[in-house]
C-alpha cells in the first residue's frame, strides 16, 4: 500500500481554503471577477506572510457567490481528498461567505455543500461532515449571528461549531455567547489558537470556550503546566504541520513540533489545513512524517484511530469508518 493510498482521516480543512485555483479562475472568469495578485506566474495562490494570506483568501471567497458554486466547490474538494487515501473529512463551513450570514441563504448555500458531499460519498467514497465556524476578526457581534446559523442548522451534516481567523482579534471571551449558543445546540466545539498565539491564549480559550478540540495549538508545548491539561483532559489537536512551516509559524529550518506535543502525550491529528495555499495533500502530510520522523503504519494507524475517535460524527457513521481503516478493508 503507498502513502497516497492509505486510508486517512482529516479533521481540520477550511472549504474555500481548499478550492483549487483552476476552479476559483474558472468562477472568475464566469464572474468577470478581477482577482489582483492572488496567483503567481504559474497559477498558485501567492502571498508572502500571513496577513496577506488572509487578504488573498478571502479574494478567492469573493468568486463563491451562489449555491452551485458552493456545490462545484465541495465536490472538487471532497473528490481532490479521496484521491489522497482520505475517507472522512471535517470540513469549517463559514455563513459570512455564504450570504453574508442570513439565515435563509444559508440554508440554500447549505443544502448545496449536502447535496455534493452525498454525491461525493456515492461517487468517491469519502463521508464528509461540517463544522460552522466564525470568522475571528470578523467580530463577537458577527459571530453570534454565525452561530445562529450553526444552531439552527444543526443535523446530520453539521456537527460542529468552531472559529479561525486572525488570532490575534480580541479574547476568547469575547465570543462566549457563540459558543454557549452553539453548544445548546448539540454542536461540539473546537477553535484554532496557539499557532501563533502564546500558551496564555490556549489556556483561555479551554476556559473560556469549552472546547474538546484545538486547532494547532503548537505553542502550547512552551507551558508544562498548560500541556499536563492538555494530556490530563484528553483535548485533541488539530495538528497541520505542512500549513505551519508555510506560514512560518515555527521557526524557519526547524523541525515541526508534532513529536514533541505527541512525545508529550497529548493526543495529536494530521490534516492540511488550506491544501492548495501550502503546495500540500495528505499524502504530502504522511510523507513529510515518515521522512522527517520516521513514522511508519503504527504511527498513522493512531494517527487515525485519535481522529476518529475525536470526529463530530455520530456513533454510526465512526463504525463505518472504522472498518474502512482495517487493512483487510482495502
Amino acid at each position: 500500500m503507498t502513502l497516497r493510498s492509505y486510508p486517512k482521516v482529516e479533521l481540520h480543512t477550511h472549504l474555500e481554503g481548499c478550492a483549487p485555483p483552476a476552479l476559483v479562475r474558472d468562477l472568475a472568469r464566469e464572474k468577470n471577477i478581477p482577482l489582483q495578485g492572488v496567483f503567481d506566474a504559474e497559477g498558485h495562490y501567492t502571498y508572502d506572510n500571513f496577513a496577506q494570506f488572509l487578504k488573498v483568501y478571502e479574494a478567492v471567497c469573493t468568486t463563491l457567490q451562489t449555491p452551485q458554486d458552493f456545490y462545484r466547490l465541495t465536490r472538487a474538494v471532497l473528490e481532490d481528498s479521496a484521491s489522497h487515501g482520505v475517507v472522512y473529512q471535517e470540513v469549517f463551513l463559514c455563513p459570512d461567505f455564504c450570504g453574508g450570514g442570513d439565515l435563509a441563504a444559508w440554508r440554500d448555500y447549505l443544502a448545496a455543500m449536502v447535496q455534493a458531499a452525498s454525491e461525493a460519498e456515492r461517487d468517491f467514497g469519502i463521508t464528509a461532515r461540517g463544522i460552522v465556524t466564525i470568522v475571528r476578526h470578523f467580530g463577537a457581534d458577527q459571530g453570534k449571528i454565525t452561530a445562529r446559523c450553526a444552531a439552527e442548522t444543526a443535523g446530520d451534516f453539521i456537527t460542529g461549531f468552531g472559529m479561525g481567523g486572525a488570532e490575534d482579534y480580541g479574547r476568547a471571551a469575547d465570543y462566549a455567547y457563540a459558543f454557549d449558543m452553539a453548544r445548546e445546540a448539540g454542536l461540539r466545539l473546537t477553535s484554532h489558537v496557539g499557532e501563533w498565539g502564546g500558551p496564555d491564549a490556549v489556556a483561555e480559550t479551554l476556559r473560556d470556550l469549552r472546547v474538546e478540540r484545538i486547532g494547532h495549538g503548537i505553542n502550547a508545548r512552551h507551558d508544562a503546566d498548560l500541556m499536563r491539561r492538555i494530556v490530563d483532559e484528553g483535548i485533541v489537536l488539530e495538528v497541520c504541520p505542512i500549513s505551519n512551516i508555510v506560514l512560518r509559524a515555527i521557526p524557519p529550518g526547524t523541525r515541526h513540533p508534532i513529536d514533541q506535543l505527541r512525545e508529550a502525550g497529548a493526543r495529536v491529528t494530521v490534516s492540511t489545513d488550506d491544501p492548495p495555499f501550502f503546495h500540500t495533500t495528505m499524502t504530502a502530510e504522511f510523507a513529510y512524517l515518515a521522512d522527517t520522523y520516521g513514522w511508519g503504519p503504527s504511527d498513522f494507524d493512531t494517527l487515525n484511530q485519535t481522529a476518529l475517535a475525536a470526529a463530530f460524527c455520530d456513533d454510526t457513521t465512526r463504525e463505518a469508518i472504522a472498518k474502512r481503516l482495517k487493512p483487510e478493508a482495502q
